[in-house]
């Protein structure tokens, strides 16, 4: 294996995943025209070498930090003259790290400590900044028209020794002036060095526990929750020093599964995974993270696969004092990797002198499969997150379940997986992947095939939760969601679909109980989960705190229509009539179809109280009786024994308000056969009073939905004699031969 000393530059755009939600092509384009026009010249002009980027950041190696430096200085004075054209809120500001140290070369990548410091220097650095090593500063302190400022002796993550560590300031004045401050004038050097004793105890206790003394008092103060009362932690994302983006997924899913299993201790309490995944970019401290996300102990590690070997460093740090608790190498065979994960869960355990419950030495000794590949398969799944509404993350995540269940087919993790996407397909009614028909037995049968394999799976106990509770199985789907987080204490999941549940049936001091604590274990959800909190708050009457949950998720899923239908609901409430009637036109013009008997047919398994004043408010903000603000004149309406003719051996063609083409068929019978270009389904009709009335078989939550027949006047459609309006849809028709 080769290795050289050389420096290496390690640069990365601050915020970048912020300003990509905002503009996500936008940021891309001009990180490449920075990377294009600043960057690449700089490296050429220092005789330096692009490695390779790195999502939204860089690695270069130079002969010299000497040129490493000078073209770290030059991209951040030419970045800041760039950057004062642009506003701030669009500008990509680098920070930049520098080390000089010993690196692994493999073909045209390197890796290893060299780089790793690299990257931690990376991230002390300041936003437009540069922080550089001891080893560097040691060989440029005196060479470049730049000055210093020390900031000591840093921990950082993966290096076990404390690093010296460099902020390099552009004027060597203000540098100097720093140093000057640090020396003692010559009178008083006797007094100086006396003082220097009397302290010599401090700084021994400072280097051996750095928070101590300077940071323990105040670091509870900063802490954005209480600590929980039994031992807390966060498992970071581990880092996959690989230098190979394809094993990206393998530190995810190491992360994922360390966080799964963790939760399952009632003894513990466990970060959810979004939150934790949201603080890896901010390149703060340990104490910093722990502070933010209200935690005493902090999991981190690093990752790394070359061939069949897999290499993996784990840490367990106790915020409070710095102290690493527990430390660990491990050198494997990659299919070693379920006895690193349970070696590590034991140690974690040992070290917070966790008692286990027989059930829970059960769970935790139980592996997800025996097949790696299709293993492999689950944590790409997995990676590929599941965000609401997005047809080609659900299909690319349903495909990497599938092949994982190709593999194995009694690995119940997986069968899980696609429970959870058929039943927000669904719940949802939108038919993005499959009809409702199809979805609604795909999540009952992948979720009860997952539990048969697994009894305690967690997420198969929440799905069925949900399909039982949609179906008015009120009872059933409180067991099963009792059932879930039993199952995963820990599991922000589990405990948000609790309270779901529980505000549904009527119980709201204790769903607004499970919300919090789901929000506690999850401070910084996804915007999905921050939509669900917001109807649980909503449902129950908390409208400020369901307010603020959905405006995020609004801002964040822009077209999701439960997003602007409650927010519309909530605002009117409120008594903010500006802006329920800003949400209330963005949603019909999302979603013109959007109507109030159609949420009194998606709803009727709410309580009949809450369904009322749902429907009452969004009736006040303006929207709707019918699609598309249909009002049809009672003369028009056809009644009694003629509507009854119009589906005696009648054949209806026409198309629908949005210009979809059908033909219906209905016979003597009652029964009716749909059909148009997407669609072919046959159902039952009847005539209740005035009212017409179809039912088709896993269509519409399998609910018999009820519309009038007016005489068509509308002039968009003068060749139609007749118009039928249902919650779900408005029909222009006549009747065929």
């Amino acid at each position: 294996m080769e290795r050289r000393l050389a420096a290496v530059l390690i640069a990365d755009v601050v915020g970048y995943g912020r300003l990509s939600q905002v503009d996500e092509e936008g940021t891309r384009l001009r990180f490449q025209a920075d990377l294009r026009e600043i960057v690449e010249p700089s490296i050429a002009e220092h005789s330096g070498r692009l490695v390779k980027t790195m999502g939204d950041g860089l690695l270069v190696e130079f002969h010299s930090v000497v040129d490493a430096m000078r073209c770290a200085v030059d991209v951040q004075k030419l970045k800041a003259k760039h950057n004062a054209e642009i506003p701030a809120d669009r500008r990509l500001d680098f920070r930049i790290g520098i080390n000089l140290g010993d690196l692994i070369v493999e073909g045209d990548d390197i890796h290893g400590d060299g780089v790793n410091l690299a990257d931690r220097m990376q991230s002390l650095a300041e936003p437009g900044g540069i922080a550089i090593s001891g080893p560097a500063y040691d060989q440029v302190k005196s060479k470049l028209d730049v000055g210093f400022v020390s900031l000591g002796e840093q921990r950082v993550k993966s290096i076990a020794e404390p690093v010296r560590v460099y902020r390099v300031v552009f004027g060597p004045l203000a540098a100097n002036r720093a140093a000057n401050a640090r020396r003692y004038p010559g009178r008083w050097r006797i007094a100086a060095i006396a003082v220097a004793i009397l302290f010599i105890p401090a700084v021994a206790a400072l280097w051996w526990q750095p928070w101590v003394l300077l940071e323990t008092p105040s670091l509870t103060q900063r802490f954005a929750y209480p600590l929980p009362d039994k031992p807390s932690v966060a498992v970071l994302p581990f880092i996959n020093v690989s230098g190979d983006v394809e094993h990206d997924h393998l530190a995810e899913g190491l992360t994922d599964d360390l966080i799964t299993e963790l939760s399952k201790v009632s003894g513990l309490f466990v970060i959810a995974r979004h939150s934790v995944f949201a603080v890896r970019d901010d390149g703060g401290k340990i104490q910093d993270v722990a502070a933010e996300l209200g935690v005493h102990y902090v999991l981190e590690g690093t990752l790394q696969r070359a061939g069949s070997r897999l290499r993996i460093n784990v840490k367990l740090i106790d915020a409070l004092t710095g102290l690493s608790l527990w430390a660990e190498r491990y050198d494997r065979e990659y299919a070693d990797l379920f006895a690193v994960q349970d070696d590590v869960i034991g140690k974690i355990i040992a070290a917070l002198a966790i008692r286990l419950s027989e059930g829970e030495r059960t769970q935790l000794a139980q592996i997800p499969t025996e097949n790696l590949e299709a293993y492999d398969y689950y944590m790409r799944a997995e990676q590929a997150g599941l965000t609401y509404g997005d047809v080609v993350t659900y299909r690319e995540a349903l495909s990497y379940y599938q092949k994982a269940i190709d593999l194995d087919p009694n690995f119940a993790d997986a069968h899980a997986g696609i429970a959870r996407i058929a039943v927000d397909v669904w719940r949802n009614d939108y038919n993005i992947l499959w009809s409702a028909a199809v979805a609604r037995k795909i999540a009952y049968d992948a979720a009860g095939q997952a539990l048969k394999i697994d009894a305690n799976n967690a997420r198969a106990h929440t799905v069925l939760a949900l399909l039982q509770l949609v179906d008015g199985r009120q009872t059933e789907a409180l067991t099963s969601a009792n059932r879930a987080v039993q199952a995963q204490p820990s599991d922000a999941e589990a405990n948000g679909n609790l309270a779901l549940v529980l505000a549904h049936i009527g119980n709201h001091d204790q769903a607004i109980s499970e919300m919090e604590k789901a929000l506690r274990f999850d401070p910084s959800p996804s915007p999905g989960f921050q939509l669900l909190a917001g109807i649980v708050f909503y449902i129950v009457g908390d409208e400020d705190r369901a307010i603020s949950l959905m405006e995020a998720a609004r801002d964040a899923l822009p077209k999701a229509e439960a997003a602007r239908e409650f927010l519309t609901a909530a605002y009117i409430d409120d008594g903010d009539k500006t802006r329920s009637l800003q949400e209330k036109t963005k949603l019909l013009e999302l979603f013109p179809e959007s109507n109030l008997n159609y949420y009194g047919y998606l709803y009727d398994y709410w309580r009949k109280d809450d369904l009322n004043k749902h429907l009452s408010r969004l009736q006040k903000a303006g929207i709707p009786d019918w699609p598309f603000g249909f009002q049809g004149k009672e003369d028009d309406r056809v009644t009694g024994e003629q509507l009854r003719d119009l589906i005696s051996d009648k054949t209806w063609t026409g198309k629908h308000r949005n210009g979809t083409q059908f033909v219906q068929f209905f016979d003597k019978a009652g029964n009716t056969a749909y059909r148009s270009t997407n669609t072919n389904i046959t159902g039952t009709v009847e005539i209740q009073g005035d009212w017409l009335c179809e039912k088709f078989p896993g269509y519409f939550l399998d609910r018999m939905v009820c519309g009038s027949v007016y005489r068509n006047h509308a002039a968009e459609e003068p060749g139609a004699t007749y118009v039928h309006v249902t919650p779900q849809a408005l029909k222009f028709f006549s009747i065929g031969r």
